[in-house]
Formats: C-alpha cells, structure tokens, sequence
C-alpha cells in the first residue's frame, strides 16, 4: 500500500483527510501520531513536516502537508466522484471560494475558541481565561452566525448543490467546538440541517471520525480536565 497517512482524530484537518478517504474506499496505511503525547515533535516526524503538525500524507515517495492541498491532490490523483472537487472551472472556484475563506474564519475561530476554553487549561492544569473565551466566542459565534446566513443562505451545501471537501473540513472544524460545551447548531436551523447532511452522506464513517469528540463531549460536558493525557 503505497499511501501512508499521518494523523489525530483530535485534530479537525486530520479528521477531514480521514473521513474523505473512508467515504471514498481510498485505501492507505495508517499512521497515527499522538498530538497529546508530543508525537509529532519527535525527529522522525519532523523529517516528515518540519511544521511538526498533521495530517501529513506520503504516497511513494512524495510527502505533502496541509489537509486542504492534500484533499485537492486525493481528489486530482485518486478515481473519486467529480462532486468532490468539481472539474468545471466555475464550480470548483465555489469550493476554493469556501477553502480560501475558512482560514481566517471556520478554522481560526473554532480552533481558537476550543483551544482557550477546554484544550490548553486542560493541558496546563489551569482554569480558562474568562475574557480570552469570551472574545474568541465573539468571533465564532460572528463566523458560525455567517455560515448560517450567508455560506447556506441559499445552498445546500457550502459550495453548491452537492457534497464537496469544502463541507468536510467545515463539519469537522465545527464539531470541534462540542468538546468546549458549545452547541454550534442553536439558533441556527440551516447550519444544524447542513451538518446533518453531511454527517448522513458520509455515514457510517463520520461517526466513526468523530467518536472521540462524542466521547470527550460526553465525559467533560466542556469542563476541562485536571489531566487531559489520557482519552
């Protein structure tokens, strides 16, 4: 099996990698690297990426990182339905359109939020910082709220009529924000529908991506831990 692919299900890009080739029968070698024990500062993994971040794929002997360039290179060198990234020119600028904005909104501010409120107190032993988190939930509530009414104003999808990767990273970058004790679908009817849909287009394997945010959600309820080594 020539792909490898290095990952957490801790982290929402790895999920998106992972979910996109179990939803595809893409077949590859798996390589988990466990962020809360450091694995992915280690020697060997920074041969792999000097940023010591995942998901990383190898596939032969080519090596790429960053999920959103290795799911428009899975998509481009793997036989996946054309939905995914759409060939048509003007169809998938409407991908890229959503993947070039989710840098600095979906991604940061989810992250950011579920990094201040439960993940980085529960790795210091500390409790959150009061206005830290109330500022990072501003800008996410401000991005979730956008999703809501602009992204699925009048769409199915973050980028049209059809599935596509841009609706996989968006799913798991807001699923993230579960394990901080924050609903994302409140208030939000067409993002909660949204999700839906793409949690029942991918089935069984979005559960199975997102089993570990059921189960920290379930056991935390968004209270961060004195210790969070072991899940």
């Amino acid at each position: 099996m020539s792909l490898k692919v290095y990952y957490d299900l801790l982290s929402q890009p790895s999920r998106a990698v992972v979910l996109f080739l179990l939803a595809n029968d893409i077949p590859y070698e798996a390589r988990e690297i466990n962020v809360l024990h450091g694995e992915q500062f280690s020697e060997e993994f920074a041969k792999l990426n000097p940023m010591k971040k995942v998901p990383v794929i190898k596939d032969g002997d080519f090596t790429l990182t960053e999920s959103v360039a290795i799911l428009r290179y899975l998509c481009r060198e793997r036989d996946v339905p054309d939905h995914w990234y759409p060939a048509d020119s003007k169809k998938q600028a409407r991908v890229d359109e959503y993947l070039e904005w989710q840098h600095t909104n979906t991604r940061s501010n989810c992250a950011l939020y579920f990094l201040n409120k439960f993940m980085l107190p529960a790795i210091k032993g500390t409790q959150p910082n009061p206005e830290t988190v109330a500022r990072r939930e501003r800008k996410m509530v401000a991005t979730l709220n956008e999703v809501e009414e602009i992204w699925l104003r009048n769409k199915t999808y973050l980028a049209g009529d059809k599935i596509s990767i841009a609706d996989l990273l968006g799913a798991c970058e807001i699923e993230q924000t579960r394990m901080a004790g924050y609903n994302p679908c409140d208030g939000r009817p067409k993002l909660a529908a949204w999700l839906e849909r793409v949690r029942c287009d991918t089935l069984p394997h979005y559960d199975t991506v997102h089993a570990l945010v059921r189960k920290v959600t379930e056991k935390y309820g968004g209270v961060p831990p004195a210790s969070f080594s072991k899940l």
